[in-house]
């Protein structure tokens, strides 16, 4: 085996096997036959001692081609208990993996040509054994050939005797990850844990993968740590994974935190906290720009969208000039009933304004008609056409009373159509139990906590976010995008007044923010987080499927390009869209491989003894290509990716597969909203089989009509029913 200047020549058969059995034989000779050697004792001795050293290198270099070969050709398994998972206070343990150099490149390179075929391809007796094993499927011939439950009643000894026929079992199935094991086994000699440095991943990272590649096995992987490290969590997770729910619990009861634990769940509220999304401000104008901020503001719907904001904006500060605080159900009753809000204001604050100011309105309303109202208060109460009399004649200094007044002189037909785009938004919102949620009331009995970011970060506390985004994706991103935007408030808070204003030194903390489903949460109040948010120790870790999701949820490739620019840290899983495998290797550099090109050549030599010239020669050639190309992305096996950390380093790592062993019991509240969940998921992969059920009651129903009347039919299914 030659060393790393020019070719390696891993791939070929392992000739120093041959020069170790000499070497063996040879020692064996010496003690056998000694007399045909004539050398003394100590001589012999040190002569085969020798022979043996030479003997371990040479056997040592062949076992390590074949080692090499063989791990080509296979994906090692690796499950991991959350027990067994390493914490590191200033680390990240991101699974085992190798730095990718050029020489893993050149490995790779190699095994992808014509003459390596015999290396790097199952072998016949492998094919043999899967067809068997189709063939006999369920039978005791099947289990013989995948190595497993071979012998059911081992009893006590049972594992044991399975993992021995696994581990001796030459044609044992790869585990269903697909993928091309070759990338990851080019590089199993140099593996090792894949640590990042927390310093790191404060410039956030993002996840890319599709579907079912083990994007939230990761998730799980980060969280995990995170939780046990001490750090706070948030976990935003828009279709509801029972897994990452059940391992946050467990987690946080592992680490004692069980009480800084909070679920909010807008799929089941019951079981859920509440938050209120306008429930905690810094200023007033918020409020409006949670709300409204969640409509349509391109082309037409920028005017609207601006008329939604101001009219919120005028509810929110009526309502905190009366000192109530501002919710979405409130906001959605005075949209529709403003004058009921006007009408509340004016009472309270008309003694304020004049001692005899309650008599004079009340005068006025004694004398209102329907011909002395004017047009644009048709409609509207006596009250309120009072109320506007007295101010026309008595005008008063007051912003949030002017707000109302320009509320209330829009006709009121006008009106309704103006906020016509609110009030959908609003009844969603506002709809059924979500409303308890969203819109928090304390009453006696009801102790499902209030989630308010600011106590959770003091109290470092741990929270999951469900937003059933499968069963209405509107709610969900409104209801993710205004925590964003209450997050992004409390950011710049962070940064003028720490983390705990008010009780002294109090020391910072980590803000762990995990977006899973990221195209389905992110916003314009989810940018400032990324760019701007880092001071206040927010850390995020985004999860999304491809590029393309990213540009179609914000709308503009300049601000999808916007907030990738915004993660120092990348890590790819198996992606489908060639774009997106860009975003990892378009920066990265090209490196130079060796590609030996043979030369095989004859010449006619008339009048020589030969007759003819023959040449044979190896032509050693220079060949730039990428350390990683996107055909390396693509054709990932499941739970493996390649990552660029700290900068430019690119490193190819392996993820391991969970493990429930050692995992506390759920208490009932949780395990009945995780059941529940999990029954959701399994509804949604049952699709397929009832669609097919559909489509055959759909067959009967046509068969039906070919046999039946028209008298029986109407009977069977009702004329309306069929229509």
């Amino acid at each position: 085996m030659s060393s790393y200047g020019y070719a390696e020549g891993l791939l070929r058969p392992a000739e120093e096997l041959l020069s170790a059995a000499m070497f063996a034989l040879a020692i064996v000779m010496i003690w056998v036959l000694p007399e045909l050697f004539l050398l003394p004792f100590w001589w012999r001795v040190a002569v085969t001692g020798l022979l043996f050293y030479f003997f371990l290198i040479r056997f040592k270099q062949g076992l390590d081609v074949l080692s090499y070969q063989k791990g080509l050709l296979q994906l090692p398994f690796w499950a991991m208990s959350s027990l067994d998972m390493p914490v590191y206070k200033n680390k990240l343990f991101l699974g085992k993996g190798f730095l990718v150099l050029p020489r893993h490149a050149q490995r790779l390179y190699d095994s992808r040509q014509i003459w390596a075929e015999r290396y790097v391809t199952p072998s016949k007796l492998y094919h043999f054994a899967r067809k068997m094993e189709a063939k006999y499927e369920g039978h005791w011939i099947e289990r013989f050939w995948t190595g497993s439950q071979v012998i059911k009643k081992a009893g006590r000894f049972y594992a044991l005797v399975n993992l021995f026929l696994n581990s001796v079992n030459p044609v044992k199935p790869l585990p269903p990850v697909g993928g091309d094991t070759r990338m990851h086994g080019v590089g199993m000699e140099d593996e090792t844990d894949c640590l990042l440095p927390m310093s790191a991943r404060a410039g956030h990272t993002l996840v890319l993968g599709t579907t079912g590649v083990g994007k939230t096995r990761l998730a799980e992987l980060i969280v995990t740590q995170d939780i046990r490290r001490g750090d706070v969590v948030f976990m935003f997770d828009p279709k509801g994974d029972a897994d990452m729910l059940m391992r946050m619990y467990i987690e946080a009861l592992r680490a004692g935190r069980e009480d800084e634990f909070y679920i909010v769940h807008l799929g089941y509220p019951d079981q859920s906290g509440r938050y209120s999304p306008v429930g905690r401000f810094g200023r007033i104008t918020e409020v409006a720009t949670r709300v409204a901020g969640q409509l349509d503001g391109g082309g037409n719907s920028a005017a609207f969208k601006q008329f939604a904001w101001r009219f919120v904006n005028i509810i929110a500060r009526a309502l905190d000039a009366l000192g109530r605080k501002p919710d979405m159900a409130s906001i959605q009753r005075y949209v529709t009933a403003i004058d009921e809000l006007y009408v509340s204001y004016c009472v309270k604050k008309l003694p304020d304004y004049h001692p005899k100011a309650v008599d004079l309105v009340t005068a006025f309303e004694s004398n209102v008609n329907e011909k002395n109202t004017p047009r644009h208060l048709q409609g509207r109460s006596k009250r309120v056409v009072a109320l506007e009399k007295y101010f026309g004649e008595y005008p008063v200094n007051d912003d949030v009373l002017s707000g109302l007044r320009s509320a209330i002189q829009y006709d009121k037909t006008y009106f309704d159509k103006i906020v016509a785009s609110l009030l959908p938004l609003l009844e969603k919102l506002g709809t059924g139990k979500t409303a308890e949620i969203i819109s928090p009331r304390h009453t006696p009995g009801d102790e499902r906590p209030v989630v308010d970011w600011r106590e959770v970060i003091m109290q470092g506390g741990i929270v999951y976010v469900g937003l059933d985004a499968l069963s209405d994706t509107t709610v969900a991103a409104a209801f993710g995008n205004s925590m964003f935007a209450d997050l992004c408030s409390l950011a710049g808070e962070i940064y003028k007044f720490g983390n705990a204003p008010g009780f002294g030194q109090f020391k910072p903390r980590n803000i762990m923010i995990h977006a899973d489903e990221f195209n389905e949460l992110i916003g314009d109040e989810f940018i400032p987080i990324l760019n701007k948010a880092r001071g206040a120790k927010f850390v995020v870790t985004a999860y999304t499927q491809t590029e393309s999701d990213i540009e179609a949820r914000l709308g503009s490739a300049a601000k999808a390009a916007q907030t990738k620019g915004n993660f120092n840290s990348l890590i790819c899983l198996r992606v489908r869209e060639q774009k997106t495998a860009q975003i990892l290797t378009s920066r990265m550099a090209t490196v130079t491989i060796k590609d030996i090109v043979p030369d095989t050549g004859a010449t006619d030599n008339p009048g020589s003894d030969s007759g003819f010239r023959s040449s044979n020669k190896d032509t050693l050639q220079n060949k730039e290509v990428l350390l990683i190309n996107d055909n390396d992305i693509t054709n990932l096996p499941i739970g493996q990716a390649y990552a660029e950390l700290e900068g430019a380093k690119y490193w190819k790592l392996r993820f391991p597969l969970p493990s429930s062993v050692g995992d506390e019991a759920l208490p009932e509240s949780v395990q009945i909203l995780v059941d529940g969940m999990m029954e959701k998921t399994q509804a949604v992969k049952d699709s397929n089989e009832w669609l097919n059920e559909t489509q055959w009651f759909d067959n009967c129903i046509a068969d039906a009509e070919k046999s039946l009347s028209e008298e029986e039919l109407e009977t069977l299914f009702g004329l309306e029913n069929r229509a």
